[in-house]
């Protein structure tokens, strides 16, 4: 057991200070990850601070028709919200559809969005791994990588970001609110919240040392049908081979966003005015990098989108 610290913030701004003067700090809510890699010795930190306390857990209507979430509130709640249920169903479905019943109870909407990659190289502390430890390797090139993404990789890491809840806040242009140790706040687009791996695959987001989320808004709903399609290896608590969030108008045409393809949440609004499936996967997977273990994921993007226009027409 490595030693650390433990305080409970009482306001937003006083947990961004803690994490902005105390070297190796974490914020901890559910835990339901952080915990997990502490045990591993993954994540090391020598100072935790509880902002379960905060008032942030709320659901609340924003003018203008759109949502803000606060970034305590329980995967399991938000799904059962019935403003969510009614105007934003994908994003429901889509956090129905991760992890277990027990998870969700305790997983908050903010450290879904911060959760680590599920890469089984970056859990293995055996094997190099430039996500886990800067400059050592990815094992994951060159090995077993059927879950990996195949686009917008680097030669130093091929990891996907595992939250269903994200892509559906992709496709429906959340934004992530913030607040700093002095107060200053911020939003910032979530297609712009997430960084590719580049040369520093350890930095996943665009979050300052002492930035912390207080809340998700999300813009006026979309009409049309709102449709969350995981493909997985089995029915439940197991992360997308390839995961799409739609909302198809009833002309047909719609929005796609798509999980486990990326490192991060990924949409390509070009590929939204092609007129069939295999368009609409051709243009998103342009520049794809596949390997003989996920070269499968190509055929399955077009196929798992068109079994979403299917259901959407029915």
């Amino acid at each position: 057991m490595k030693q650390f610290t433990f305080e409970r913030a009482t306001t937003p701004a006083g947990a961004a200070a803690s994490l902005a003067n105390t070297p190796g700090a974490r914020l901890i809510a559910g835990g339901t990850n952080l915990l997990d890699l502490m045990k591993l010795q993954i994540e090391t930190p020598t100072h935790l601070i509880d902002i379960n306390r905060l008032n942030l857990s709320q659901v609340e209507d924003m003018q203008g028709g759109g949502l803000r979430i606060g970034a305590l509130v329980r995967n399991t709640d938000l799904a059962a919200h019935p403003r969510v249920r009614a105007d934003y169903a994908v994003l429901s479905r889509a956090l129905m559809s991760g992890a277990s019943g027990q998870l969700r109870n305790k997983a908050t909407t903010a450290g879904n969005l911060l959760q680590r990659t599920r890469c089984p190289y970056f859990y293995d502390t055996t094997k190099p791994c430039n996500k886990r430890q800067p400059g050592s390797g990815c094992s994951a090139i060159g090995g077993f990588d059927r879950n990996l993404a195949i686009l917008s990789t680097s030669d130093q890491c091929i990891a996907t970001h595992p939250s269903d809840m994200a892509v559906a806040m992709r496709l429906l242009d959340a934004s992530v609110e913030t607040v700093r140790a002095d107060g200053t706040r911020r939003a910032i687009s979530i297609a712009d919240f997430y960084r590719l791996p580049g040369t520093t695959p350890q930095v996943e987001n665009t979050l300052a040392r002492d930035e912390m989320i207080t809340s998700v808004t999300l813009p006026a709903p979309l009409g049309g049908k709102h449709i969350y399609r995981k493909v997985r290896d089995r029915a439940s608590y197991a992360f997308a081979l390839i995961s799409v969030a739609a909302v198809v108008q009833p002309d047909g045409r719609g929005r796609f966003a798509y999980g486990s393809l990326a490192p991060k949440p990924w949409r390509v609004e070009a590929a939204e005015s092609q007129a069939d499936a295999a368009s609409i996967a051709r243009v998103t997977l342009a520049g794809a990098r596949t390997s003989e273990h996920n070269a499968f994921k190509s055929l399955l993007v077009e196929r798992t989108l068109a079994s979403v226009l299917a259901e959407a027409r029915s």
